[in-house]
């Protein structure tokens, strides 16, 4: 069985399409064992902003006070780890919800130790016996990507690096849903979709400000995973669920994260 993990990018959680979530019927049906990882940050904005818990981001990372802390482990696992689930029951797939904090799955630590992020971890295991039951069961793991420590100290640890270590432990293939079909640059005024990009050229683009904000941590969180053997992550449309099957069946789909020996065009 191959293992796909698919990172829900939180924006699109709510809009995604009915045909997305049948797609993990194909998915199954085609050998592949999917794993769902989900951010949430609209709705962690919009929380916030109801509770009147200040919040800022460097580097497109969430800085993260125990008052952050709270609310984004409330709407992360209490709220919108559930509407997926719903989505995925009502489309006839076993979806089951867990929390990185559930049997340590996901084994965390302070991303920085000058404290200038918080709580903000990042993942140094995936406990994988938790997600295994489920899986061995015939079901879906929907993981929300709050960690914790030996000291059960909570962490929230940003979706996309969460995904990429689920990945890199399951040697699977790693998808990033979201709501553009990849990474875009402006041509000669025209908006192109890259299909490939390598590590270096990424590089490139961040320099130049092509990619920026919350698309950092995503291409960062693709390159670490390429690096430790996950086979050409991918940047993909949830809106169009074809591209994930093109995308599994090893055809062009979204942007692919690749190695440098291998051909690039755009």
């Amino acid at each position: 069985m191959k293992h796909l993990i698919c990172k829900i990018g939180g924006s699109i959680i709510q809009s995604l399409p009915d045909s997305f979530y049948r797609t993990f019927i194909a998915l199954k049906e085609a050998g592949w064992q999917p794993i769902i990882v989900h951010g949430g940050g609209p709705e962690i904005n919009e929380a916030l902003d109801k509770w009147q818990v200040d919040t800022r981001f460097v580097d497109g990372l969430r800085v993260t006070t125990p008052e952050v802390l709270q609310v984004a482990e409330t709407i992360l696992s209490g709220s919108i780890n559930k509407v997926i689930v719903g989505k995925l029951l009502s489309a006839g797939v076993p979806g089951i919800g867990i929390s990185g904090v559930d049997g340590q799955i996901l084994k965390a630590s302070p991303i920085h130790n000058d404290g200038k992020l918080g709580f903000v971890g990042k993942v140094d295991k995936v406990n994988t016996a938790w997600l295994n039951v489920i899986m061995n069961e015939g079901g879906i793991p929907v993981l929300s990507p709050i960690g914790i420590d030996g000291k059960g100290q909570k962490y929230n640890i940003n979706a996309d690096m969460a995904a990429a270590a689920v990945a890199k432990t399951f040697k699977g293939n790693l998808a990033f849903i979201s709501d553009i079909p990849g990474v875009m640059q402006t041509k000669k005024s025209q908006q192109i979709i890259h299909d490939k990009l390598t590590e270096r050229q990424i590089h490139s683009l961040i320099d130049e400000g092509v990619i920026y904000g919350g698309m950092i941590p995503k291409v960062t969180a693709a390159i670490n995973a390429l690096n430790e053997g996950v086979h050409n992550p991918v940047i993909l449309n949830g809106y169009e669920p074809e591209e994930l099957l093109r995308y599994v069946k090893g055809q062009s789909a979204g942007t692919q994260i690749v190695r440098e020996k291998e051909v690039y065009h755009a």
